[in-house]
């Protein structure tokens, strides 16, 4: 059957940022693959090994034999079931991982792209059950933020100039309205811009409405607070990934009109942990 054009470009991007990851592991000394990343509790060896076992599992393999230890960063079952694949392994070389990361995706890829993929079949998605078009978009984005814990934690940046970094950046930008509009919930009339600067960069308009947030087309006047930050602060900020209060005061954010506002709402913003 022929996907629909959509189906297919999830797939490309799914190939484009685990090409991309690669490339990355490629360029990695020995002690590069355990430096700790902001993903709590892992090196950038295990944001590798838990990709592998995402798509391990999606591919039907079984899951390892191991109890992972518990640790602050583990939260819920979700959180747990993830630790079994990295903790397996956790004992391997870097390059035995990258070379395992390229044999199952790999076979994922052409699982996707063989004659018969039914893009409609039902799978399991991160928010309950779906169809595997449904899951596409949130393993570009989970394998795209995990790209960018290793390459923040190594010193070599990249990846923004890619179409999985644009569609990663929509699926954040998409969750701000609840951000304001359940966590921090200001008055009906509130506008709020967050201003994304360098690669990706783009304009997210929030206006509050009956109680509610949306996203909005243009800037209507004078918005309440505008916040401007680099693509990565925002994906730092909003992925729980650093210290808040040390991206804060690093200069990183600039916050103009109601600062109290602004502020409060960057606090706000992880939704991920």
């Amino acid at each position: 059957m022929t996907p629909a054009p959509e189906d297919q470009a999830h797939v490309d991007r799914l190939e484009e940022v685990w090409s991309s990851l690669g490339t990355l592991g490629d360029s990695l000394a020995d002690a590069d693959w355990e430096a700790p990343t902001e993903c709590p509790g892992w090196s950038v060896q295990d944001n590798l090994a838990h990709i592998i076992g995402i798509e391990s599992a999606l591919l039907g393999r079984s899951e390892p034999e191991v109890t992972p230890p518990d640790g602050p960063h583990i939260k819920n079952d979700v959180g747990r079931s993830n630790e079994v694949w990295v903790e397996a392994l956790r004992e391997k070389p870097g390059a035995a991982v990258l070379e395992e990361f390229r044999a199952v995706t790999g076979e994922r890829l052409a699982a996707l792209r063989a004659p018969d993929m039914d893009f409609g079949a039902d799978t399991w998605t991160p928010v309950g059950p779906g169809a595997v078009r449904d899951l596409l978009p949130f393993r570009v984005f989970d394998s795209w933020v995990h790209e960018q814990d290793m390459r923040r934690a190594v010193g070599k940046p990249g990846g923004w100039e890619s179409a999985a970094a644009r569609v990663s950046l929509d699926r954040v930008a998409s969750i701000m309205p609840m951000i304001v509009g359940k966590k921090v919930k200001p008055a009906d009339g509130t506008v709020v811009v967050f201003e994304i600067v360098g690669p990706a960069a783009r304009q997210v308009v929030i206006g509050m409405e009956g109680g509610r947030a949306g996203l909005l087309d243009d800037v209507p006047g004078a918005p309440t607070v505008r916040i401007r930050l680099s693509g990565e602060t925002f994906l730092r900020l909003s992925s729980g990934r650093g210290d808040t209060d040390v991206i804060l005061g690093s200069g990183a954010v600039e916050v103009s009109g109601d600062a109290a506002l602004g502020f409060t709402i960057t606090r706000s913003m992880n939704f991920l942990f």
